[in-house]
């Protein structure tokens, strides 16, 4: 198995989808089992290199200077914005904005979309939801006083659909869901959300930080208004993410920040803004991070998207098994659907201490309330510990994350 982990060979069921060399963490770090993937992800040298490679070759600022490095740089930058676009199936590149991230564009998006709601509309958010799809639609409820309903889960932690279409009403301008739980690793089942809440009238924005970098997306299948995610948890950099919504909708909305580069015209009275996407793209732009981003997009493709979601699955239905066979252990949900997130909790251990204890055995998890308070209260608990996989995980990490697990309860507790 070493060998295998190290020269990517044979892509066996439990292997490792790429060759562990194309990541320069494990170089430093060879004994590491990262299982905290959920949170970032780790870079290949490709997106390290081409990073590097603008800085040195073609940094300026974009859409600025006339001069041939500036060009090139935004050429690069331009180039970014199609091969992220077509990563998602958008076929307009106007419709592709960048963003800092997740967070940001679905504040952007909470922020702009005052323009288009009343008092007592209501805003459907669901219990899956990471604080950063929850709180930004508290806030807009707060500041226009709408009525914000949550749809609950199954006790598998499955999505209610009957509850959500009973809950959508002629009120409802919004649903906002995540696509895949960060915590429980549930995939909500998209289309069929996204066309009740259109049935209703209702703009949909799907936060997609957790399915964009494992699963097949297409926004043009989904017919959803508005998608974000992040780069850094698809193997790119910090910093850098990108939001997508349809034309129709942006060009009605009022930009988000103002300043340089979202402006057409501007006199002492007023301003025009410029066109799409740039009317929400104000100020100098993590055009580096760009770059990185589209590098690690051409990377998974070469694996292939359908093919990491198998391995996620895979690898988390293993975890789970090998969980649930330990004494004492509760693993949270059992999803129809997942990627590959897996929560649990140990009776008698509290997961900060069980996460200190497996760091010291080089296994890196997460562990806390996984930015789900609600999520987690509802399920009955303060705090998880969550394993989280990704292209460059296998087997022989669920195995050493089981041991290093047992080895933790026998420390901790007298009674095993």
């Amino acid at each position: 198995m070493g060998n295998e982990r190290e020269q990517g060979k044979p892509m066996d069921a439990g292997a490792c989808l790429v060759p562990r060399k194309d990541f320069p963490v494990f170089e430093n770090w060879p004994d590491l089992v990262y299982l905290d993937n959920a949170a970032t992800t780790h870079k290949p040298a490709a997106v390290l290199r081409r990073v590097d490679e603008f800085y040195r070759r073609t940094y300026a600022n974009v859409h600025r200077g006339v001069y041939r490095l500036a060009e090139e740089a935004t050429a690069a930058y331009e180039e970014a914005r199609r091969q992220v676009a077509e990563f998602i199936g958008c076929d307009d590149t106007g419709e592709l904005i960048f963003t800092r991230g997740t967070t940001e564009g679905i504040n952007l998006v909470a922020a702009v979309l005052d323009s288009l709601v009343q008092d007592g509309d209501e805003v459907l958010v669901t219990a899956l939801e990471h604080h950063s799809n929850l709180i930004p639609w508290q806030q807009l409820c707060t500041r226009r006083s709408l009525k914000l309903k949550v749809c609950p889960i199954t006790p598998d932690g499955d999505l209610d659909l009957d509850a959500l279409e009973r809950m959508l009403t002629p009120r409802t301008r919004v649903v906002a869901f995540a696509m895949a739980s960060n915590a429980l690793g549930t995939v909500v089942p998209a289309v069929k959300v996204i066309a009740a809440a259109r049935q209703a009238g209702a703009v949909t924005v799907v936060d997609a930080a957790q399915s964009v970098p494992c699963m097949p997306t297409a926004v043009s299948e989904l017919g959803c208004d508005f998608l974000v995610f992040s780069g850094h948890k698809m193997l790119g950099p910090m910093g850098i993410g990108a939001l997508y919504g349809r034309r129709e909708i942006l060009e009605k909305l009022p930009p988000y920040m103002t300043g340089g580069e979202m402006i057409s015209t501007v006199s002492w009275d007023g301003a025009e803004w410029a066109e799409l996407p740039h009317k929400f793209e104000a100020g100098t732009p993590n055009a580096a991070g760009a770059v990185g981003l589209a590098e690690a997009i051409r990377y998974l493709q070469g694996i292939g998207m359908e093919k990491i979601w198998a391995h996620e699955m895979d690898l988390a239905r293993k975890a789970r098994e090998v969980l649930e066979g330990i004494r004492g252990v509760r693993v949270l949900g059992c999803p129809a659907t997942y990627c590959g997130i897996v929560s649990f909790v140990v009776s008698g251990i509290h997961p900060h201490d069980l996460a200190q204890f497996l760091a010291r055995e080089n296994v890196a998890v997460r562990a806390g309330h996984l930015c789900a308070q609600p999520l987690l209260r509802a399920l009955g608990v303060d705090a998880v510990t969550r394993v989280s996989f990704y292209v460059y995980n296998d087997y022989a990490d669920v195995e050493k994350m089981a041991e290093a697990l047992e080895k933790a309860i026998r420390f901790f507790r007298h009674d095993v």
